[in-house]
């Protein structure tokens, strides 16, 4: 009697290396064997083409993604409502690049191992409130931005200008300032650097106005939905609307993508790292890490210990320890980025 010998579909691992125009793929077996590379237009229509050459090759167990929030966001958005996982590739392996050369098969390919090794994690989602809040901050920041910079040319236009226009706006503070400068009239003055210096003072306060009014704007719709996303983030000491957007916006829609409270550490650079020797055991503080998770952590200790009697006690008992106030703000930081760590929105 003869017998059927039934092949189970082989798991797939897909690698996508993503441009404006046209996004590179390449499929790997489960022992990181090219199975194939091609290219698909960077279009909707190009993203079920893709997905359909990848099903041919079998079953797709991920899919690693070059740049998930840049060129490659809408790809990742339609593979993960297909129901496949993203992984999110940061750039490829420098010895594999300086083995093999560059171009964009290669990079794909290598995208593709990265997903099946490990090496590359779970991409954000953004599909939800968190994606909202980082489109609101990108705007707010550069607006921030923008304002200090049109303050900071202010004080210098001020230092540099005429004697009498000088001593009527040094001594004045940033609001009187705006103020005064968007009242002068150049017209009105006596000589030609005089009347330049007015003009552009008053072509920069109206600058900061207009600033001052587009980011009240945008913390109308910030601090709401910030404050609907993660209501007991908000709740704790030292935590406003902005910081707890920034610390969201790190963890993304679907925070439950980090392995665990440590990789969180890791990922605000808050973990210290190994880095003992010998008979020498001792940690160095982690370099890495996103720096805006990191800034709004310490802006939190900073607030606490202003205003937290426990963080107080802490601060003084550790000081008489030995321990400079530079240790102890960075202890505090990973205590801070624990507690935040159980408040994320997990689905």
């Amino acid at each position: 009697m003869a017998m059927t010998t039934i092949e189970a579909a082989r798991p797939v691992t897909g690698g996508v290396d993503t441009h404006g125009e046209l996004h590179v793929a390449a499929a790997v077996d489960q022992v990181g064997g090219l199975l194939g590379t091609e290219s698909f237009a960077a279009s909707p229509a190009g993203y079920v083409a893709l997905l359909d050459w990848l099903s041919g090759f079998g079953g797709i167990s991920s899919v690693g993604v070059e740049g998930t929030g840049a060129y490659g966001a809408g790809l990742a958005r339609f593979l993960r409502r297909s129901g496949i996982t993203v992984a999110e590739v940061d750039r490829p392996n420098r010895q594999a690049r300086r083995r093999q050369g560059k171009s964009d098969p290669l990079d794909a390919v290598e995208a593709a191992r990265a997903a099946l090794s490990g090496r590359a994690g779970e991409a954000k989602s953004k599909d939800g409130a968190v994606e909202a809040l980082r489109v609101l901050l990108v705007a707010r920041r550069s607006a921030a931005q923008a304002r200090t910079k049109a303050l900071v040319q202010m004080r210098h236009l001020v230092y540099a200008a005429p004697d009498d226009l000088a001593v009527a706006l040094k001594a004045l503070s940033v609001k009187q300032l705006v103020e005064r400068a968007s009242a002068l009239r150049p017209l009105r003055s006596p000589d030609q650097v005089t009347a330049a210096t007015k003009l552009a003072l008053h072509a920069l306060a109206g600058r900061v106005r207009f600033l001052d009014e587009q980011l009240g704007d945008l913390d109308q719709f910030l601090a709401p939905l910030a404050s609907s996303t993660a209501p007991e983030l908000l709740e704790l000491v030292g935590v406003g609307p902005l910081t707890a957007a920034t610390l969201l916006v790190v963890a993304g829609d679907n925070p439950e993508r980090l392995r665990s409270e440590a990789a969180w550490a890791h990922l605000c650079g808050v973990a210290p790292l190994e880095a003992s020797s010998g008979k020498v055991v001792r940690h160095r503080l982690d370099p890495g890490g996103n720096r805006q998770a990191n800034s709004a952590l310490w802006r939190i200790v900073m607030v606490r210990l202003t205003c937290d009697p426990e963080t107080q006690a802490y601060m003084e008992r550790r000081g008489k320890e030995g321990r400079s106030k530079r240790e102890v703000v960075r202890s505090l930081k990973r205590y801070v980025a624990r507690e935040v760590y159980r408040l994320l929105p997990h689905r």
